[in-house]
């Protein structure tokens, strides 16, 4: 039985795939174990990276944040090395998970998905920024317009630092997580599992799930749901022209007539 050359060496028994799994998932510990004892060295100034939209929102020389626990800021500042140490040793591994994975991959296979490895750093990146330098001092200026008198008391914003970092984790993983639409939706085009036809013809329920996913992931502001729904949205149209210009490719190849061979 001839063996297809197009395809790397995956001949190797199923314990040796687990040994080099094994060793991909150490290095990948590794990885982020080192660059967390980075970001926790350096989890004052992220921390203060990620307090700016906050800072930002009050008004000059107030605001604050607060901890009503004696171990809470340690804590604050362990996620955040956490969070801080995955976003910087996720391009090792990616690498690594590559590097497992495409040994069993035709060579067309290996062209077609590594765009799709490439993309999603840039997507996720692309949605953190939104959120970071956009939508969350939007929103944050929203909630401390909630500040004023109210039966003769004065209500104050007093943020606790652990509420504020899960506040800040949840606009920066929400839309990073979701800018990868377009990622999620070629992936199951290419693989045959939906069409473009299929996807044009449920895009009314494609924009109320979209409309439904953004109240349900971002805090109930209607600035913040709507700063995620329409770019979600133009990504979707832009996943319908990209399977447009594919499926035109996909056909050119086919109709192209095939080069006669010359005689020898």
């Amino acid at each position: 039985m001839a063996v297809i050359k197009d395809i790397d060496e995956s001949q190797a028994p199923l314990l040796d795939h687990l040994i080099e799994l094994r060793a991909r998932l150490v290095r990948c510990v590794l990885a982020l174990a080192i660059a967390f004892g980075i970001c926790l060295y350096f989890a004052d100034p992220i921390l203060g990276f990620l307090i700016q939209p906050l800072k930002n929102s009050f008004a000059e020389g107030e605001g604050q944040l607060i901890f009503t626990k004696l171990y809470e800021v340690f804590f604050v500042e362990l996620k955040v090395a956490l969070f801080a140490g995955f976003c910087l040793s996720f391009p090792i591994i990616a690498n690594q998970l590559w590097a497992f994975v495409a040994p069993g991959l035709y060579a067309k296979e290996k062209k077609a998905f590594l765009p799709f490895l490439l993309a999603t750093p840039l997507l996720f990146t692309m949605g953190a920024a939104l959120a970071y330098y956009i939508v969350m001092p939007t929103a944050f200026r929203w909630f401390l317009g909630f500040e004023g008198t109210a039966g003769g008391l004065e209500i104050q914003a007093l943020p606790t630092a652990n509420e504020y970092l899960g506040l800040v984790m949840q606009f920066i993983l929400a839309f990073g997580m979701s800018f990868l639409l377009p990622v999620l939706l070629l992936l199951l085009h290419r693989a045959g599992i939906v069409t473009r036809d299929q996807l044009v013809s449920a895009r009314r329920y494609v924009i109320v799930a979209v409309v439904a996913l953004a109240a349900i992931i971002t805090p109930p502001d209607p600035g913040s749901q709507l700063l995620l729904a329409i770019p979600l949205l133009l990504l979707f149209e832009g996943s319908l022209v990209l399977m447009r210009l594919t499926e035109k490719r996909r056909k050119a190849e086919v109709e192209k007539p095939e080069e006669p061979q010359s005689a020898s």
